[in-house]
């Protein structure tokens, strides 16, 4: 079966966007929020599919990540959410005003020169938090690459959570949430069984080889 035909699981939310499960951590009720969410989404064509676990911790992960409208559509989806998912950013962002916008947006200052290093600073944040999901993109670009940076990997190691999986499927501009993995102790082993699952998904220049 080809990607463009492949079946998409549908949500039990409306034809837009997902519910959100009671222990997903959600931002303050904003409704111009959700409103332009589902405004921007809805002009671009797109809608969500799968469901969400119902799980306080966890770490995102969004691929295939081939083009900066993945920020677009994914920030749009997180706006109609109301989710509060977390993404890095370098503590030298973090100037008045920017720093209060950053933070508004979900983005967490990292300092990457401490001499505990950002898996452990992650796994530390997320266990002392009563909800905390993360998002990561596992290319670290959005060129095709034949190996994935395994920080998402590891960060949910440590911290002791499932890695779940979420896709922009262009043909069809879908963005579908898959199922929890779980870790285990073989890391390649957990990374090719993750990718493999993507392959039937098409980003806006390339899948994931």
């Amino acid at each position: 079966m080809s990607a463009t035909h492949h079946e998409h699981p549908r949500g039990a939310g409306d034809d837009l966007i997902l519910p959100l499960p009671p222990s997903a951590p959600r931002v303050p009720p904003n409704r111009f929020g959700r409103w332009l969410g589902r405004s921007i989404l809805r002009l671009g064509g797109w809608r969500m599919v799968g469901t969400f676990p119902d799980i306080p911790k966890l770490v995102l992960i969004g691929a295939p990540h081939s083009s900066n409208w993945d920020g677009v559509w994914g920030f749009a989806a997180k706006l109609a959410l109301g989710l509060d998912i977390k993404i890095l950013g370098k503590r030298e962002l973090f100037w008045w005003p920017l720093g209060a916008v950053l933070e508004r947006l979900g983005v967490i200052a990292i300092d990457r020169s401490a001499a505990h290093g950002v898996v452990e600073q992650l796994a530390t944040l997320i266990g002392e938090s009563d909800k905390f999901w993360l998002g990561l993109a596992p290319e670290g670009t959005r060129k095709p690459v034949d190996r994935w940076k395994v920080g998402f990997w590891k960060i949910a190691r440590a911290a002791d959570v499932g890695i779940l999986p979420a896709y922009f499927h262009y043909p069809d501009k879908v963005i579908g949430i898959g199922p929890i993995f779980e870790t285990s102790d073989d890391m390649s082993a957990d990374i090719a069984r993750i990718r493999a699952w993507y392959r039937p998904w098409k980003g806006r220049h390339h899948g994931t080889p």
